[in-house]
């Protein structure tokens, strides 16, 4: 006699399965979904004719700026002549916490420092859209006993210790960092600054608790950016942050 078994019961294991199934890894190793798929397909033609016109290409290397108090995200794009160029400022669509440095679980700051974004720190299938993990803590933090985990720059416009866009916006630089990863970037460089660092605004801050991080770690790498539009190697002694030799 054949028995009408219960259809849920057969598909419950199949259905956690899909779920719980991580993200396609290319040949580049850069995480893909259909998702990413579908934004790269959509956005890159138009982005791709975008930088010809100004004599950039889609897949050079990508350096990214952040700057708290102003709620704003450069993008910069490496030009033949080995100096980069601005593509674009974004608004933050939302960020959380104050001027500062994230110092623990929980407390909703976000980084301030020099991250560095790696294919496997994509996440094509963030429930932010998509996300990029910027690798808090760093040496630094850790140097510093900080703690966190999954600090991103993400989509969806909502943070708790992240730095949020709207969603075109991280397509666009999802695309960005997804072509220069598969060119062969081994990591996109993020510096997030509490401010833009100019003297008057350093003057303003005097007597905060963390000017001296700002001033000394923070500016110098600053400056040197502004100087030769070449993003600059940061590297950690002891727990601070030094300009390391070409």
């Amino acid at each position: 006699m054949w028995v009408r078994r219960p259809l849920p019961v057969l598909l419950a294991p199949l259905a956690l399965a899909l779920v719980a199934a991580p993200p396609a890894v290319t040949a580049s190793g850069v995480p893909a979904s259909a998702r990413s798929r579908a934004v790269v397909q959509r956005v890159a033609p138009t982005l791709r004719a975008e930088l010809e016109a100004r004599g950039l290409r889609l897949g050079a290397p990508v350096f990214l700026r952040v700057f708290k108090e102003e709620r704003e995200l450069e993008v910069w794009l490496g030009h033949p002549d080995g100096r980069h160029r601005l593509l674009e400022t974004h608004p933050i669509c939302a960020v959380s916490g104050e001027l500062g440095p994230k110092l623990a679980e929980g407390d909703g700051q976000a980084p301030e420092g020099f991250y560095a974004v790696r294919a496997g720190q994509l996440n094509p299938r963030s429930r932010f859209h998509l996300a990029l993990n910027l690798g808090f803590p760093n040496a630094y933090d850790r140097a510093h006993d900080r703690t966190g985990s999954f600090l991103m720059i993400h989509g969806a416009c909502a943070s708790r210790g992240c730095y949020a866009m709207t969603d075109p916006t991280i397509e666009r630089v999802w695309v960005l960092v997804d072509a220069a990863l598969r060119a062969g970037q081994r990591a996109v460089p993020v510096h997030a600054f509490p401010f833009r660092m100019s003297d008057a605004r350093l003057e303003a801050a005097e007597g905060q608790r963390w000017h001296r991080f700002w001033a000394e770690e923070l500016r110098p790498v600053f400056d040197a950016f502004e100087r030769t539009r070449v993003p600059p190697r940061v590297r950690v002694r002891g727990d601070r942050y030094v300009l390391a030799s070409r």
